[in-house]
């Protein structure tokens, strides 16, 4: 069976950096400049969390971020690479090896079980079937969800849903999470289990986690707190 690796030794440089990033997308024919020269360091390893208002510019940030949205200026740079520089095909790489997600609205298939939905992410990066089984039960049990395997999506909880869509992003060892909003669907108490769950993944994986959310009380968890208004980082 395949094993989850923990932490190892942390690289020097700084994991994400992002430098003058400005970002415009079309809404109905009107231009909306979402992100307004954000600068910003986030380490190898750290827990940050970005706190504001629906559409003060979290989600864009996240997907810029991930190198799911090319920003119009500025640069990105993951790991040292400048990722508005690459081709769509390289973007690609990058989003199913350096990025895993975790959504709102979880994004799991009802069509498969839960087992089956966390393996997706390596099969489609071309891994065998029986080590994206391996690597998905490793995953399952480090969430607290392997003897859930079987169940189908809608046979689960919301927290229960989270959890397997948060093993779904780490099936592939991607060293660093966004998180968009991941306890919005949730009561407070399982949101709160679920940002512990975070909280606990630099130190047991090495990875490092950036969490957008509107609350301030989930944001506490956070080594570090940004807050974003406007499509500027505060303060």
């Amino acid at each position: 069976m395949a094993t989850v690796k923990g932490a190892g030794p942390r690289p020097t440089q700084p994991h994400l950096v992002l430098d003058l990033v400005r970002h415009v997308y079309d809404d109905d024919g009107v231009a909306v400049e979402a992100l307004r020269g954000i600068s910003l360091t986030i380490q190898h390893g750290e827990f940050v969390a970005i706190v504001g208002q629906s559409g003060s510019g979290k989600s864009t940030l996240l997907h810029v971020m991930g190198a799911m949205d090319r920003p119009v200026a500025g640069t990105v740079l993951l790991n040292g690479q400048d990722l508005a520089q690459l081709d769509e095909e390289a973007r690609t790489l990058i989003r199913r090896r350096e990025v895993g997600f975790v959504f709102q609205f979880f994004n799991l298939l009802p069509t498969l079980d839960l087992l089956e939905n966390v393996m997706l992410p390596a099969l489609l990066a071309g891994v065998s079937s029986g080590e994206a089984r391996g690597r998905a039960e490793a995953v399952l049990a480090q969430v607290g969800l392997a003897a859930l395997a079987g169940r189908r999506v809608n046979a689960l909880s919301g927290g229960e849903r989270q959890r397997g869509a948060i093993a779904r992003a780490l099936v592939n060892a991607a060293p660093l999470l966004l998180a968009d909003e991941p306890t919005g669907n949730l009561d407070r108490d399982t949101g709160g289990e679920i940002v512990q769950l975070l909280r606990s993944l630099p130190a047991a994986r090495g990875t490092t986690v950036v969490l957008a959310t509107h609350s301030v009380a989930m944001a506490e968890a956070a080594d570090r707190v940004l807050t974003l208004s406007d499509g500027r980082v505060a303060g």
